[in-house]
């Protein structure tokens, strides 16, 4: 097919080097995939260097604790994605004696896996033909053909996926794959894409109807809504703190954090939700009531913004279930704490 064949030629040119590029171990692939869903190249190519490093192989990474699996993936958000890996791994040791399935619809069945990265792996190390359809995928294609279809709707999926499989490369199915992503994200970018140099210009309907902004087509989204998180960072002469494991599913689960009182705004001093949590965690009735307050940290997330405050709290006595301030980095804590961390306590032991 023509399109196939100039696509991988324009691969074969400008394609990226990278680690998981000259390899066909699922393993890898596998990896390289789940740290790229939400995450760019730049910004993943040196998490996927240290995960490697750290958990080789399937049968590590299935060994592993998982806090030590979120410790490694701490600062990359999304954390369902290492525990969905984490659990995964043990599962493919247990029940495929450590051998990634091959056939596709084998491997959307295992946990965190769903069609984009079983394509992705299925292609390039089974030469399975299934397309991938992804962000960039969306773009290309959308302003290619002029799709109509919201993709942030289900019906967009179906639609992009049959195109996709149309056009994939039976000879080269993992290359495709590779080569169209990258497409996407070097030449048909989100912003100022190179239409000049573009090989498809004369065939692209978002070209030849000056529409390159309107595609894809979106529709509206729903308002990103704000949060105030203040996180009471206790001590006591001992340099003891109180960490949390966060059980509650939504973000950053099970990762350690501060006790935590959420509010409707920004808080200007303690208020009496303050002293339950005092009572609880340190069964006093009274403490120091002139916190330091840091600055406002702003954390930013998919469908919403985080408004964080720390407030430094002195206890006179002796901390329930403490941890050395000196100790906090050794456990997995959202980025925002470890930069909270780094600026204050980092050097207090």
């Amino acid at each position: 097919m023509i399109f196939s064949k100039k696509l991988l030629s324009w691969y074969n040119l400008n394609r990226r080097a990278l680690p998981w590029r000259v390899t066909k171990d699922p393993y890898k692939i596998w990896i390289s995939e789940v740290i790229l869903q939400q995450t760019k190249i730049e910004q993943g190519l040196p998490y996927y260097k240290k995960f490697i490093k750290k958990f080789p192989t399937v049968f590590t990474l299935a060994k592993a604790n998982e806090d030590d699996v979120f410790k490694i993936w701490q600062g990359l958000g999304y954390y369902s994605r290492a525990q969905n890996l984490h659990h995964t791994a043990k599962k493919i040791v247990t029940d495929f004696k450590g051998n990634f399935p091959g056939s596709h619809n084998e491997m959307i069945k295992l946990k965190g896996i769903g069609d984009y990265t079983a394509s992705a792996i299925g292609s390039v190390c089974f030469n399975n033909l299934e397309s991938v359809v992804d962000g960039n995928v969306y773009r290309f294609l959308g302003r290619y053909y002029g799709i109509k279809i919201p993709i942030n709707t289900s019906k967009a999926f179906n639609f992009y996926k049959s195109i996709g499989n149309k056009l994939i490369s039976s000879e080269y199915p993992g290359d495709f794959n590779q080569a169209i992503m990258d497409f996407g994200s070097i030449q048909c970018k989100p912003v100022n894409p190179d239409c000049g140099s573009c090989i498809f210009s004369n065939n692209c309907y978002a070209f030849k109807n000056s529409q390159i902004s309107s595609y894809p087509v979106k529709s509206k989204r729903n308002k990103i809504r704000t949060r105030y998180f203040n996180y009471l960072f206790f001590y006591n002469s001992k340099n003891q703190t109180i960490l949390n494991k966060r059980i509650s599913k939504g973000i950053w689960h099970k990762l350690y954090e501060f006790p935590l009182i959420e509010t409707k705004e920004i808080l200007k001093e303690p208020n009496k939700d303050f002293l339950k949590i005092i009572i609880n965690y340190t069964k006093k009735t009274s403490l120091n009531v002139n916190p330091f307050i840091s600055k406002t940290y702003t954390h930013k997330l998919t469908h919403q913004t985080l408004k964080i405050q720390f407030w430094e709290i002195f206890i006179s006595g002796n901390i329930d279930l403490p941890v050395k301030k000196s100790e906090i980095l050794s456990y997995a804590v959202p980025v925002v704490i470890e930069k909270f961390i780094d600026q204050f306590y980092k050097t207090v032991n």
